[in-house]
């Protein structure tokens, strides 16, 4: 016969409460905290994958849709659960350093630079360094997103490639606002500006820009998604963030990635590389 640990206990008591969740052990976290760059908030894809997302796993997703480079400092605070983003070098500084875990490829677009049809600076067809540069020696208003994004990091690395330094400039202007914001003041402005094809497409009937200069290898944008690192960080849902992770790499979500815009847009505005080598 069977003796109870705790004398006088009433073991369908001890049942009961098991049932209704007084058992010991932590509560299973379901809210995951999705930290990502803007242009999978604009362009449309969360809208399309987030549902599937939670319909498959019960989990519900907290997305925050900053920049790039906002997202990563999330991540190296612990206030995410996983990343999904598209600045390489600093993706690369948050492993390093420990905050990140088990980074993977995702997708790829690229970057387009815009501008009015009339296009003042005489961009259109030149590559990325010189339409830049042409930008440059006609002081045509360029608006930045100035945000510290993955967008914007990219903008630095073609400056800095010309070999220019706009900052400070009367017709270098910055907005600190996501992708779509930016957008819409260098519609109103008439200006130049640097955007992800995938938001830019998904925006183009109300804007007014057309793509200038694209196709250049600079351009490339690509992205990646991480793990927050729950040794560094023990309170993030580790669970989460690896199911959410695995899902954006799963067979079943880089065929929607690849068909994604084409019936709306007439091109896909991602490509799927889960899988793939840098």
């Amino acid at each position: 016969m069977r003796t109870s640990r705790f004398p006088g206990c009433n073991w369908l008591l001890v049942a009961a409460l098991a049932c209704v969740g007084l058992q010991a052990g932590p509560p299973i976290t379901k809210a995951v905290i999705l930290a990502t760059t803007t242009s999978t908030q604009d362009s449309g894809l969360l809208d399309e994958l987030v549902p599937r997302f939670e319909k498959q796993t019960g989990y519900v997703v907290k997305t925050i849709a900053v920049g790039s480079g906002q997202a990563l400092a999330m991540g190296k605070k612990g206030e995410a659960d996983v990343l999904l983003v598209h600045s390489p070098d600093a993706e690369k500084a948050l492993m390093a350093e420990g905050s990140g875990v088990n980074r993977r490829i995702v997708m790829h677009n690229d970057f387009v630079l815009l501008g009015p049809a009339g296009d003042p600076a005489h961009l259109r067809g030149k590559g990325a360094v010189a339409a830049l540069q042409a930008i440059t020696a006609g002081h045509a208003l360029f608006i930045s997103r100035g945000d510290n994004s993955g967008t914007h990091a990219q903008e630095k690395k073609l400056w800095a490639a010309a070999g220019l330094k706009p900052e400070g400039q009367a017709w270098y202007q910055q907005t600190g606002l996501g992708m779509g914001q930016t957008l819409a003041v260098a519609a109103e402005k008439r200006a130049y500006t640097l955007s992800d094809r995938g938001t830019y497409l998904a925006l183009r009937k109300k804007l007014g820009l057309e793509i200038l200069s694209e196709g250049d290898a600079a351009l490339l944008n690509v992205y990646h998604v991480i793990e927050v690192n729950p040794a560094r960080h023990p309170k993030v849902n580790t669970p989460g963030g690896r199911a959410f992770a695995d899902f954006m790499v799963s067979k079943d979500v880089q065929t929607l990635i690849k068909e994604f815009g084409i019936g709306t847009f007439g091109s896909p505005l991602f490509f799927p590389d889960a899988g793939k080598p840098e």
